[in-house]
Parts: structure tokens; sequence; C-alpha cells
């Protein structure tokens, strides 16, 4: 499935592509804008996280979670990665010294196993060896 202008999406890089957030840098943002043709992928743990972060109350929404998941699973280019098995074990066989972010850990291991380079600004991840970043 890999390919040179195909990117996964961590969690907040897609949260706020859709927001339209300012977080969101220029480089990162020209990434994005260059994959829509190509492919834009995000793992299903994605989905979950972002529930989990407004049931949390550490993500606000102008819109229902239900509306905002419909909006943003309908993004141009955005294509949802299922957990799979390989996946699963994948993320709790990380190479190297990870942390314990279940959500990471699959992020990572989605990344990987689909050959796809994950955009991030998630410092853990950044540093992390054994993860082809979206450039």
């Amino acid at each position: 499935m890999g390919g040179d202008k195909l990117i996964l999406l961590d969690t907040h890089i897609w949260v706020w592509w859709v927001n339209k957030s300012g977080d969101l840098k220029p480089q990162q943002l020209e990434i994005l804008n260059k994959a829509i043709d190509s492919g834009l992928f995000i793992s299903v743990i994605s989905v979950w996280e972002v529930a989990k972060l407004v049931e949390y109350n550490r993500l606000k929404l102008s819109i229902s979670i239900d509306d905002w998941l419909d909006k943003a699973l309908k993004y141009p280019g955005i294509n949802k990665v299922e957990l799979s098995n390989e996946i699963i074990i994948q993320s709790t066989r990380l190479k190297g010294d990870f942390h314990k972010d279940p959500a990471d850990q699959i992020i990572v291991a989605t990344s990987n196993i689909i050959g796809v380079p994950l955009l991030t600004a998630d410092d853990k991840i950044l540093s992390y060896p054994y993860i082809k970043l979206a450039h």
C-alpha cells in the first residue's frame, strides 16, 4: 500500500486539519495538501481517540461528536484503516523503547504495517527511530 505521497495522520493532526486549527504548521498543511489526491489515512483508533477526548472534555467541538466524525471521515482523501490482527500484534511488539500509550502504539504499528509514513507533532513519536515520518 505504501507510496511517496500517501500518509497516515496522527489523531491530533487530523483534528487540527478538520478544525482548521492554528496548531497546524504550514509545512504540515503543505504535506496534507500534497497527499490529498494520493491518499490520507487515519487509523480507526483515531476515531475512538477523538470520541474519548470529547467524552473527557479534553476536546471541545462546535458540533456533536457524531456530526464531527461524519464530516471528518468524509474529508478529502481520507481513508480509514481498520484494526487487523497484524496491527494489534505489532502494536505489542514495537522495536526499542516506545511509550505505553495504546493509541500511539496502534498508530505507529499501523504506519509500519501499511508502509505509509506518519504525519505527527508528537515528540515521543518523532523521537522514535523505528517509524517512517512524513516530511
